[in-house]
């Protein structure tokens, strides 16, 4: 186990090499990030319902300890939006407070899963279902955000649409439009000031811009309000039984979640760079203490973050260094600058966020999944509305699990049984060594006696009833030779049918001959039975000569004149 924990977990000193060359880009990168990361660390924390502070507090603890313990180089950790889509019901239905246990359990079991080498589990998520997926988490942010744009207080309710639906409906829009020009305003910069110089830190230019003109009009509209002027001390919360089971649920949610996009984050960042290839169990292991650290300190739960990491990736650092300078920037920001942070105005964060949001759905990818196939665009479609009418983690399995039923039917129909060419049967007739039987004879055993099936594919529960269909109506011959060579994938399911297509058609007197049957296939088919139901114990051929001289040997018995 000791040696389980040190491959998968603790840090190394190769995690920094190329520092004493890349230390300067590494510092410019971190403070970069740094500045794109404060507002979203401030937005994520108010929308989510847990305070600006615990976002602040969550990039700064879970920033560091993930870049210390994790397995990507480049990866930026921090509260995103979808943990605060994940937490806003949680919040709504056990108060800020829970999120705090909520996020210790979790981060616990995030370590176990990188213990356990889970850290594969990314590979089996279709890019349909991670499009789909995004394009939810995006929809949600926009729709978390009209609350705030309107300046009033998020109405009750724990699904984000009709929330923002009630918003609408119950706004006072006659003290609604400072609000919407502040917002307006945050959009416009954000969208012009890159056209102008890439280099320009649009968001964080545009919530001073929006901060000093209310302040200069005097508008009265929702701000941050105090945040803490330090970290606060580490703290355990009492456990109970009682709160254990009525949050495991939750944590388990935020458990999936953090692992998830974590994982698809930091393969993002790996496909972007050549500093390294990423540990995935051990970024499971990083993160999960990242949200044990976080919920220690009073944060939310974190994970990597797909947009601060490409930031970080293209403002060029080398190694995880940038990743601790991102955070102690934001400490910084905190410990000098709280009072100008308290003052800015909510819907000033709304237009970032509705921005991101908006920025988050790659229109490129989406359209191509649309253009290639019905049942890929089915499955991207169907994921982001449960995303957005259910839950993140139900989106994900209900989007996994419709892409796995339409792979298995496309699999199905690529499997195939059909009568063998004339061609491999001439080759076949003219290899098969049978003493006293003219070339003329075996023309015509085999056309009036014996037929050759060749079945492709996987021979599986999704493909069974087809191979049972097409092979017990064959027309009354002697012998059947199936040709199981081109079989690669087989089941219980499908081995069960093979031996109802046997028993079937020996009930009608037709002999069955297995030619070519791959080792694992055998051994399949000898677990169920199928074998075993054959009359004739020596009924499995190699190939198909062998199998089609045994076939001709006993149809030239059945015919023979008995005495």
């Amino acid at each position: 186990m000791i040696e389980v924990v040190r491959e998968r977990a603790l840090p190394r000193r190769s995690d920094y090499d190329g520092l004493s060359r890349s230390w300067r880009a590494d510092i410019i990168a971190g403070i970069t990030v740094g500045v794109v990361a404060l507002p979203l660390a401030l937005a994520f924390g108010v929308t989510s319902g847990v305070g600006a502070g615990a976002g602040l507090v969550t990039a700064i603890v879970a920033g560091v300890v993930a870049a210390v313990f994790g397995g990507s180089n480049l990866q930026v950790s921090g509260p995103t939006g979808a943990m605060a889509v994940v937490l806003v019901p949680i919040v709504a239905r056990y108060g800020a407070a829970a999120v705090i246990p909520v996020a210790i359990m979790a981060g616990g079991m995030v370590v176990a899963m990188g213990l356990f080498g889970l850290g594969r589990i990314v590979d089996f998520i279709p890019w349909p279902v991670v499009e789909g997926f995004t394009i939810g988490i995006a929809t949600i942010i926009f729709l978390q955000q009209v609350p705030l744009a309107l300046d009033m207080p998020k109405p009750e309710g724990e699904n984000t649409a009709l929330v923002a639906l009630t918003a609408l409906q119950t706004a006072d829009w006659s003290s609604a439009g400072e609000s919407l020009a502040i917002v307006a305003l945050v959009v416009a910069l954000m969208v012009l000031l890159p056209r102008i110089r890439r280099s320009l830190p649009a968001s964080i230019v545009a919530i001073v811009v929006a901060t000093v003109l209310v302040a200069r009009l005097a508008w009265d509209v929702m701000t941050i309000g105090p945040i803490p002027s330090s970290i606060p001390a580490p703290s355990m919360p009492v456990l109970d039984t009682a709160t254990t089971s009525a949050l495991f649920s939750a944590a388990l949610a935020v458990a999936a979640l953090a692992a998830i996009e974590s994982l698809l984050s930091a393969r993002v960042a790996d496909g972007m760079t050549d500093t390294g290839r990423l540990n995935p169990d051990r970024e499971l292991f990083g993160q999960g203490l990242a949200n044990i650290a976080s919920g220690l300190f009073g944060g939310m739960p974190a994970t990597g973050a797909i947009a601060r990491t490409a930031v970080n990736v293209r403002a060029g650092a080398r190694t995880r260094v940038s990743a601790i300078v991102h955070s102690v920037l934001i400490l910084l920001i905190v410990l000098f600058l709280g009072g100008l942070v308290a003052v800015i105005p909510l819907a000033a964060l709304a237009g970032v966020l509705m921005v991101t949001a908006v920025r988050m759905i790659d229109r490129r990818s989406a359209m191509s999944i649309l253009r290639s196939t019905k049942s890929d665009a089915a499955v991207m479609v169907l994921t982001a509305l449960a995303t957005v009418v259910f839950d993140l983690i139900l989106a994900v399995e209900i989007g996994i699990a419709v892409a796995a039923v339409l792979a298995l039917r496309a699999m199905a129909k690529s499997s195939t049984v059909m009568p063998e060419s004339d061609d491999v049967l001439e080759s076949a007739l003219g290899a098969a060594s049978v003493d006293e039987i003219s070339g003329e004879d075996e023309s015509r055993l085999m056309r009036e006696h014996i037929a050759v099936y060749r079945m492709d594919g996987a021979l599986f529960f999704g493909a069974a009833q087809h191979f049972l269909d097409e092979l017990t109506s064959v027309a009354d011959v002697r012998v059947v030779i199936l040709r199981l060579g081109g079989i690669r994938v087989i089941d219980a399911s499908g081995g069960h049918a093979l031996e109802e297509i046997i028993t079937s058609l020996q009930a009608r007197g037709i002999a069955v001959l297995l030619c070519g049957v791959a080792e694992r296939p055998l051994h399949i088919l000898e677990a169920v039975g199928a074998i075993d139901a054959m009359n004739a114990g020596n009924h499995v051929f190699s190939s198909l000569p062998d199998a089609i001289a045994h076939a001709q040997q006993h149809v030239r018995r059945h015919l023979a004149p008995r005495d």
